[in-house]
């Protein structure tokens, strides 16, 4: 058994997701203690509780301590086999953390994995459910990873009911040499129980400030009436993205501006990925055994994830600072 402490790093539930996934990957039992122990509330939540419970049910894991506010639990993963199931996180949870979890899991299984989760799809603290479908996703089909994400409703704190349909097929996984490429800037503003005006300012916005710095831009509106009430953007290209969530007394043009921004400080920083997509890349170069890329910024999650990935996989990575970006590659 390897023994985790998960206070390390950004000491988050980041730590958990992908100790648990390589776990599973490589049978490995672990034992995960000091579990956000620094947070206001320390332990497990409703979202990392379903996190690991749904990664047992691919493997038939065996996990002791899975309760709210658990800050020690061990896990005992079997073979990861093809499954369809439903996931209901019971709150606004993140859909995408949740799948940030199991998504390495799918590439080594022995069929297909369908699945259906209700929790949020647009939630702070976490990428969009269009960040992972739109970027996240793109970048992994580079490494040969196979997958179909779609969105049947969205969901936003702190009601949730967002529902999301995800398909996974077996994968052989190889190295990818990330670069740099120029590509109309996509995007999707989308808002729900509010008046249309709200996701149409806030694509409006986005777009004003994207073509006042010349860049080319195609932004969806979608606007719904679904259980949750609230709004956001999201805008990717190539292998970044930015995005942004609406706010009570917060005007729409602001939400726009403020993802259209962090946008054009990504393509600025020449860097071929964003910060985010950095440590999502991590596992998956370690699984790969190769590939490289730069990006502007190296996170406590981008490090955490190198941390758990060389301890659990037997392998190093090469971090190697330049200037205004930092270039990632597996030794």
């Amino acid at each position: 058994m390897i023994v985790i402490d998960g206070s390390y790093g950004e000491g988050g539930g980041q730590i958990l997701r992908t100790a648990i996934a390589l776990a599973s990957i490589t049978a490995t039992d672990v034992r995960i203690f000091n579990i956000r122990s620094h947070r206001p509330q320390p332990g497990l939540k409703a979202q990392h509780m379903r996190s690991i419970d749904a990664a047992a049910k691919l493997c038939d894991a065996e996990v002791t301590g899975l309760y709210i506010g658990s800050q020690d639990i061990t896990y005992s993963p079997m073979e990861i086999k093809g499954v369809t199931y439903t996931v209901d996180i019971g709150t606004a949870g993140s859909i995408s953390l949740l799948l940030q979890c199991i998504m390495p899991m799918t590439v080594y299984s022995r069929g297909r994995i369908s699945l259906e989760i209700t929790g949020g799809t647009d939630v702070a603290w976490s990428p969009t459910i269009d960040y992972l479908n739109n970027v996240t996703c793109k970048a992994l089909g580079q490494m040969g990873y196979n997958c179909k994400i779609e969105v049947l409703k969205r969901g936003y704190y702190p009601e949730g009911g967002g529902k999301v349909r995800a398909s996974f097929e077996p994968a052989k996984l190889h190295g990818f040499e990330f670069e740099k490429k120029e590509e109309i800037i996509k995007g999707i503003s989308h808002s729900s129980k509010l008046p249309e005006h709200i996701a149409q300012r806030q694509a409006r916005a986005a777009k004003i400030l994207l073509e006042n710095r010349g860049i080319e831009c195609d932004i969806t509106v979608c606007i719904e009436n679904e259980l949750s009430t609230g709004s956001g953007i999201t805008l990717w290209s190539e292998y970044s993205g930015a995005s942004y969530l609406g706010k009570k007394s917060l005007p729409a043009e602001k939400v726009g501006e403020m993802a259209a921004a962090q946008m054009i400080r990504q393509l600025d920083s020449g860097t071929s990925v964003d910060p985010y997509l950095a440590d999502q890349l991590i596992t998956y170069m370690g699984l790969a055994g190769g590939g490289s890329f730069t990006t502007c910024k190296v996170s406590k999650h981008t490090l955490t994830n190198i941390h758990i990935t060389e301890m659990l996989m037997g392998m190093e990575f090469d971090i190697q600072k330049k200037d205004e970006f930092t270039r990632i590659s597996v030794k």
